[in-house]
């Protein structure tokens, strides 16, 4: 019988409810419980959007989707495995799972596109730190696939459909903003910003993760002949920090000063719906769009589309292949 493959499945993690949000915002804040104007606020974030949570659920469909894909491809047999940074199922927890159940080969991927070591390193150092004190499987890992053909691909498409939605005018002037999750920044001996704490020799010369946000945009840009486009950030945290910007709540207004007709918002590094898209764009973003006078419109998330996951296929395909 052929080996199984596990396949790990990474994201952020989600409250499981409403009486679940103190604990979520605690464990995300390193087990500093939040100030109850905060915590209020998060609230009513959620309730805004329904009282939704639909990130677990989603990577869930995603991670089997994903198995399904690659064994039908034939690269062996593969399991699926979820892990969370910061809601159950816990990423060291699963990884334990994963070891319990005889998984000896498996391979990590996490649910963003584009790198950091304030982000996906953390992920991967995680499932590292549970291998050495626990014993689990050999581990590779995709560690970015923001410029993956098939990605970028996929992502063009959705611009286009976001772009089509628009009328014939807004669409003349339209300007699209390529967005990422904002981190906390510091400045650097010789002024360049780095993320606040990462010390990654990749970002010794550029911070690896703006420049790919940037390049992420230069690429389908060049596909669609966007002559109006940029990067702005979301979803800052609420901390004393400086994070990275512009945040786009301040570029929507400015480029409604500037005369265009429409925004139009690609969330390039996020892929499932949940609190960031759903309230932070769909509400927050598109209020401060109709207040400006300007339309505006937002790519698709791709969730556990069948596209996205054959587009998810590839990409594990290739690192296999190679690794």
């Amino acid at each position: 019988m052929s080996e199984t493959i596990g396949l790990l499945v990474m994201a952020y993690g989600t409250a499981s409810g409403p009486e679940d949000i103190e604990r979520y915002y605690t464990d995300i804040r390193g087990g500093r419980q939040p100030s109850p104007e905060h915590l209020q606020e998060l609230t009513d974030r959620y309730a805004a959007i329904g009282n939704a949570f639909p990130l677990t659920e989603v990577t869930t469909a995603e991670a089997e989707g994903l198995a399904d894909t690659l064994t039908g491809r034939g690269f062996g047999r593969f399991r699926p495995y979820l892990g969370m940074k910061h809601s159950p199922p816990f990423i060291s927890d699963t990884v334990d799972r994963m070891r319990s159940e005889g998984i000896e080969r498996a391979i990590g991927i996490v649910m963003a596109p584009h790198w950091s070591g304030m982000s996906i390193q953390t992920y991967t150092d995680r499932v590292t730190t549970a291998v050495l004190e626990h014993g689990g499987p050999r581990f590779s890992f995709v560690q970015q696939w923001y410029d993956h053909p098939s990605f970028l691909s996929f992502l063009t498409a959705r611009v286009a459909d976001a772009h089509a939605k628009l009328s014939d005018a807004e669409r003349e002037n339209a300007y699209t903003i390529f967005s990422a999750h904002s981190l906390p920044t510091r400045t650097i001996d010789d002024g360049t910003m780095r993320c606040k704490y990462c010390t990654a020799r990749r970002c010794a010369d550029r911070c690896t993760y703006a420049f790919q946000l940037r390049d992420t945009a230069d690429r389908i840009a060049a596909v669609l002949d966007l002559r109006a486009y940029g990067t702005a950030w979301q979803s800052a945290g609420r901390t004393a920090d400086p994070w990275w910007g512009p945040p786009i709540e301040d570029v929507i207004p400015e480029l409604a000063k500037a005369g265009h007709s429409a925004v139009v918002v690609c969330s390039a590094g996020f892929v499932t719906d949940h609190l960031e898209i759903l309230y932070d764009l769909d509400i927050e973003a598109a209020k401060i769009a109709a207040d400006a006078g300007i339309a505006f419109s937002r790519t698709e998330m791709p969730n556990a589309d069948p596209a996205f996951l054959e587009v998810l296929g590839d990409v594990v395909g290739d690192h296999l292949v190679e690794n």
